[in-house]
C-alpha cells in the first residue's frame, strides 16, 4: 500500500525529527539588545541547539589586592569571588531575561561566565537521550566504565560524544552549513509539497 504524504514531509527541515521550534537566528541580536551593557567585557557567546540557549559572557578581569600582581596571576580565590558576586547580583535579572527568551525561542536558557579563558557554567540542561546499542558499542562503554574513565554508561557515552565532536568539529560545521543550505532551498521552493 502506498502512503501519500501531506504537508511538507517527514520531520523538521534539515532532517530533525522534532516539532517545529521558533527560529533562533536572531537570538544573538536579541540578547545583545536585552543584556545590560555592563555585565560582560564584550559581547557574550550565544550557543543554541534544539533544547537550550547557552549565554556565556567574559567577566572583566578581577583585580587582586596585591597592586603589583599582573592580571594573569590573579589568585583563584579572587576569580571565584568575582564569579560568585556576578552570579548572585545578577540572578533576578538573569531569571527574567531567561523567561522572556524561553517564551520567544521555545528553549531553556543556561548561563555561564568566562574568566581568564576558564568557562564556569551556572546552570545547563542534561537532556536524556534514548539510544539502542548493540553489544560491540556497549562493550566500548563498559570498558570506559571498568577502567575508571567514566562512572556510568551515560557518562561514557557523553565522553565519547565530546571526543568525537572535538575531533570532527570541522566536518560537523561543514555538515551544519550544508543542512542550513538545504533548509534555505526548501524555503525557496514550491510550498505545500
Amino acid at each position: 500500500m502506498r502512503h501519500e504524504h501531506r504537508g511538507r514531509g517527514f520531520g523538521r527541515p534539515g532532517g530533525w525529527q522534532q516539532a517545529d521550534l521558533p527560529d533562533p537566528a536572531d537570538a544573538p541580536d536579541w540578547f545583545a539588545g536585552r543584556l545590560p551593557s555592563d555585565w560582560f567585557a564584550g559581547p557574550p557567546v550565544i550557543e543554541i541547539d534544539r533544547d537550550e540557549i547557552v549565554v556565556i559572557g567574559e567577566l572583566p578581569a578581577p583585580v587582586s589586592e596585591k597592586a603589583d600582581t599582573p592580571a594573569e596571576e590573579v589568585p583563584a580565590a579572587t576569580k571565584e569571588g568575582a564569579v560568585a558576586r556576578f552570579r548572585e547580583t545578577t540572578r533576578p535579572a538573569r531569571m527574567q531575561i531567561a523567561n522572556e527568551a524561553q517564551r520567544r525561542y521555545g528553549r531553556s536558557v543556561a548561563w555561564g561566565v568566562s574568566v581568564d579563558g576558564e568557562r564556569i557554567m551556572f546552570t545547563h540542561l542534561a537532556v536524556p537521550v534514548m539510544t539502542r546499542l548493540r553489544q560491540p558499542e556497549r562493550k566500548v562503554l563498559d570498558t570506559l566504565v571498568d577502567s575508571g574513565v567514566a562512572r556510568s554508561r551515560a557518562d561514557a557515552l557523553a565522553w565519547t560524544v565530546k571526543l568525537a565532536g572535538k575531533h570532527a568539529e570541522a566536518w560537523l560545521e561543514e555538515l551544519r552549513t550544508a543542512m542550513r543550505k538545504v533548509d534555505d532551498l526548501r524555503s525557496e521552493g514550491p510550498q505545500g509539497l
